[in-house]
């Protein structure tokens, strides 16, 4: 037993010494992009794009192959990149509600300034704050941060139309390159002041409108693109009939992946380049204030996007595309850095504020759902979680879904039976299928890892079903995602529970 101690304190020791010697606290900058799939990055694979910034990262870093977002749209994604948790927990989407404040006086930003840093937001902020769920609604948290450059709604991508952002509409007319130049005063200016700081930058490429900056228009002229193995309509058909009935189905057809898809992918590449420039504009000034070598960098995005998988347009949908999307992130101080590591274990966005709490020292709040991804950066063979949900309550009914995933597995349930249409479930083997093009649930080759999953949704449900907020209309979903239950008696129950 003695020898085994030894054998396991001689392995942690090395990681054991670092942190002990890491006394000061770091930087931190948290980058988020908005509707980006991991297909739009060399470092994830693509050799039709140029992403030499945001790859020189990925090799300074670790790449995270297994992250998803636990609701792939971008409202309630960014609440739960900021508070921890999941959407029925934060209960903050389109077509719900907004945060009450007392939810976000519990996020990393506020925290993290309370505890001594300096903090600053740039970008689309994502949500609106109300006093109380149903109460008046409140301003952008401006004044809760030392530097502001955060907007309402989806922002502009015309620099001298947001308000906080103008000051730099003749340097960098497009906004891309703009939140890159915050940025980098923020670096320079945090620098010479005697506390840590976080830096949060909500890009709002490579989000519709599609507005390339022109700066970039040479970098993708004429350029064909490689479609992926599953693109088109023939790869979608074994999806849910509930999945298509809303507009990511129509999206391939008018958004055109159909006819298009050169020009159409070109547009939303040549967005992407303009985030690695700013990625490259931030990084300079960390080296160039003498900052880098303390100051952690994380990079993800708020969704992925469908660019004509499967016959499908946008995102929303908790298939690979949409919701599965980039993270890098990279650390200094640490041992594992500069070896080009890449990680497989199941991650998500809920993991991002306790991640950056844990870098910073502060213990993060018993309400958040995840865990500190900084264990996998020590580890990368090392698992997160067992499972994760895959949320969908926007947008029509019909596409309301539940799913839950796994480091080889997705189950997904479409619950919706009105209208000729019948309860649906899709089983995917994400090893052997990442590209999701066969649904074995009905394969008796799969009846053990059915069970399997069908039990872990159980389980998510009922964390659902315990935990969901009062507000916002997030309750009854609880009934509708039970897959024992026979809708007429789901929609008795839920009139029931309504009329309460």
């Amino acid at each position: 037993m003695i020898f085994l101690t030894r054998i396991r304190f001689f392995y942690l020791a090395p990681i054991v010494f670092f942190y002990l010697k890491a006394a000061e606290r770091p930087n931190i900058v948290f980058l988020l992009s908005d509707d980006q799939g991991t297909y739009s990055l060399g470092c994830y694979g693509n050799k039709d794009v140029k992403s030499p910034q945001l790859d020189r990262l990925a090799d300074d870093g670790m790449v995270f192959d297994r992250h998803y977002d636990t609701t792939a749209i971008c409202m309630a994604s960014r609440a739960s990149v900021m508070t921890g948790m999941y959407e029925y927990k934060h209960g903050t989407n389109f077509g719900h509600g907004d945060m009450p404040r007392k939810t976000w006086e519990n996020t990393y930003p506020v925290l993290l300034r309370k505890n001594g840093y300096r903090t600053a937001f740039a970008g689309k902020f994502g949500f609106d704050l109300r006093e109380e769920p149903n109460g008046k609604r409140l301003p952008l948290p401006e004044n809760d941060f030392d530097l502001w450059g955060g907007g309402p709604g989806q922002t502009n991508y015309s620099t001298a139309k947001n308000a906080s952002m103008k000051h730099y509409a003749i340097e960098y007319p497009h906004s891309t390159r703009s939140y890159g130049a915050f940025g980098r005063d923020f670096i320079l200016e945090s620098a010479k002041a005697d506390k840590p700081f976080c830096l949060s930058i909500s890009f709002k490429a490579p989000h519709k409108p599609a507005t390339p900056d022109p700066l970039d228009d040479h970098i993708y002229k004429d350029k064909k693109f490689k479609k992926p193995e599953n693109y088109g309509r023939k790869f979608g058909e074994h999806f849910s009939k509930q999945s298509k009935q809303d507009r990511q189905y129509e999206r391939f057809h008018s958004w055109n992946y159909s006819d298009k898809y050169d020009e159409v992918m070109a547009t939303y590449h040549q967005q992407i380049y303009a985030i690695d420039v700013a990625v490259g504009m931030i990084r300079e000034a960390l080296q160039k204030s003498g900052t880098d070598k303390n100051t952690v960098i994380i990079y993800t995005s708020d969704n992925g996007f469908f660019c004509g998988s499967h016959g499908y347009g946008s995102k929303v949908l908790p298939y690979e595309e949409s919701s599965r999307v980039p993270l890098i992130i990279y650390d200094p101080r640490h041992p594992n850095s500069g070896k080009k590591l890449r990680t497989s274990a199941l991650t998500g966005n809920i993991d991002f504020a306790p991640t950056i709490l844990s870098l910073a020292g502060i213990s993060s709040p018993e309400n958040m759902d995840g865990k500190n991804l900084m264990t996998v950066y020590n580890k990368p063979t090392s698992s997160l979680h067992q499972s994760l949900p895959l949320i969908n309550v926007w947008g029509k009914e019909p596409t309301h879904a539940l799913g839950v995933v796994t480091e080889e597995m997705k189950y997904l349930y479409w619950g919706y039976a009105e209208k000729g249409f019948k309860p649906s479930n899709e089983l995917y083997d994400l090893k052997k299928d990442p590209l999701e093009k066969s649904n074995q649930f009905s394969s008796s080759e799969y009846t053990k890892a059915r069970k399997k999953m069908q039990k872990l949704y159980d389980q998510h449900l009922a964390h659902w079903k315990e935990s969901a907020v009062a507000y916002n209309d997030y309750q009854k979903f609880g009934i509708l995602f039970d897959r024992k239950i026979k809708w007429d008696e789901k929609v008795k129950r839920v009139k029931s529970f309504l009329s309460k």
